[in-house]
């Protein structure tokens, strides 16, 4: 959404809502990813609590600012990571259509957004990222370039998407980590456009600065000419970072069943949150709806309002007309006395019908001005909410990925159960095989002392018959 000149510091209502309804943004904000491994797993949901009196300090925004930014920090570690290490799997060049990279460029669209300020324009408040990183060009003088080639590029029309062009340039450079570094070390320049508890200004931001070094590594060619930067909806895929179990290895038991059990109770805390968020979207969408329909009847009432203003105006240049007609002959009728009064009233009628005039055409230029207002801002509503309808699109589309991923995993944890009960059925016989056989050894510990008692016996009688003997 491009930033545009105020026309007045009172925000009128409708475009309150407008504002409202574009600017907010889906954020990994009230639930706690953590990393188990290189798996994406779901440690504590705030925004849907399970407890009917969650803990107080859980509505703490600083609690949640800093949960925000550790969530994102994750999801960033499993991008990067991920996008290695399929790239040198795949030994080629990557382009926009690689889909672990699309997800790299989501995240890293969301750390830059966290804890943005908000910017007065014409519609109330909007938030880019683009300002934060025009900065680049003036810490390192190499970043220039790619400055200058956005803002050359013919298609982009929003900070938005100036600001996904510049990250992809950056990535081909190889120095999207140096470009960063050198941003985040300027907290003072930052200050401007992050809250004092954003991800760039933490500690969590120099940790992704530090983390985009392994993207050096990585071969990248984008063509930015035809690709529609401005309206792509920046929804991260959970599905992408998943534990799989075909994709690990290791012995069966008790660990195994715990980590299947964690990715089962992540996708069912992740299907209720999916839930909701679809829950809240539909609501907007249909506030947005009825925006719409009010500002079209506003907008049909102002119309009117302005065709009436103007047959008004014509009427009233008629009157003038034809007052001046009525003075012309009034004057020649009448001797020179009368004239002059009839011609001072003519002239007092026709300053006041002059001043009613001006007063209708101001009038109707504010009525034309808020008209163009309002078609603005439908315009923007109309493009709103076609983007709120593609994420909602795609969250149910997600919503249906781990909704099978949750059935393959319940029969999966099923099988363990089974592999569980027969491996503790051999356990019990094994358990009374081991205590027969201490039976038995004891049995024959037995015999064998009394075999050393007999041959013992049997050798005193045979010493007792040789003594005899001789």
């Amino acid at each position: 959404m491009s930033a545009l000149t105020p026309q007045s510091d009172m925000p009128t209502p409708t475009t309150d809502k407008i504002t409202q309804a574009a600017m907010e943004t889906i954020y990994l904000c009230k639930f706690r990813v953590s990393m188990d491994g290189e798996w994406l797993c779901l440690r504590e949901l705030d925004d849907i609590s399970l407890t009917p009196d969650p803990e107080p300090t859980h509505e703490d925004p600083n609690y949640l600012m800093a949960n925000e930014r550790m969530n994102l920090m994750n999801m960033a570690k499993l991008s990067i990571k991920g996008l290695i290490e399929s790239a040198l799997n795949l030994g080629r060049t990557l382009d926009s259509d690689y889909a672990p990279l699309q997800q790299f460029f989501v995240v890293m669209e969301h750390c830059l957004k966290h804890g943005l300020k908000a910017k007065k324009t014409f519609l109330g408040q909007n938030k880019s990222f683009w300002g934060p990183l025009e900065l680049v060009e003036k810490l390192v003088p190499e970043a220039a370039e790619i400055t200058a080639s956005v803002k050359d590029l013919p298609g982009l029309k929003t900070p938005v998407g100036r600001g996904r062009a510049w990250l992809r340039l950056a990535l081909m450079q190889k120095k999207l980590s140096e470009y960063m570094k050198a941003l985040i070390n300027r907290k003072d320049l930052l200050s401007e456009f992050y809250e004092p508890n954003a991800l760039m200004m933490e500690e969590e931001g120099a940790i992704i600065a530090g983390l985009l070094v392994g993207l050096n590594v990585i071969d990248a060619n984008f063509c930015m000419k035809g690709e529609d930067l401005d309206s792509q909806v920046g929804v991260i895929d959970f599905s992408m970072y998943l534990k799989d179990g075909n994709s690990t290895k290791g012995s069966e038991g008790d660990g195994q069943i715990t980590a299947i059990l964690d990715q089962k109770n992540y996708v069912e805390e992740l299907n209720r949150h999916l839930s909701a968020t679809v829950n809240n979207l539909q609501a907007k969408v249909d506030a947005l709806e009825k925006s719409n329909t009010k500002l079209t009847e506003e907008l049909a009432v102002a119309n009117n309002r302005i065709i009436t203003l103007q047959e008004e105006m014509e009427r009233v240049k008629e009157e003038s007309s034809y007052l001046l007609e009525s003075n012309r002959k009034v004057g020649v009728t009448k001797d020179r006395t009368a004239d002059g009064h009839a011609l001072t009233e003519a002239r007092k009628q026709l300053k006041e019908e002059t001043q009613l005039r001006l007063d209708v055409e101001k009038e109707l230029e504010a009525q034309i001005g808020m008209r163009q207002e309002m078609e603005l801002a439908m315009k923007m509503l109309e493009k709103d909410v076609c983007e709120k309808q593609d994420a909602l699109v795609a969250l149910r589309q997600q919503l249906d990925d781990l909704r099978a991923l949750k059935h393959e995993l319940s029969f999966k944890l099923q099988s363990s159960d089974m592999g569980v009960k027969q491996k503790s059925e051999l356990n019990s016989r094994l358990e009374e095989k081991t205590n027969q056989m201490a039976a038995t050894i004891k049995q024959l510990e037995q015999s064998e002392k009394d075999l050393v008692k007999q041959a013992k016996t049997l050798n005193s009688a045979a010493n007792k018959l040789i003594q005899k003997h001789h």
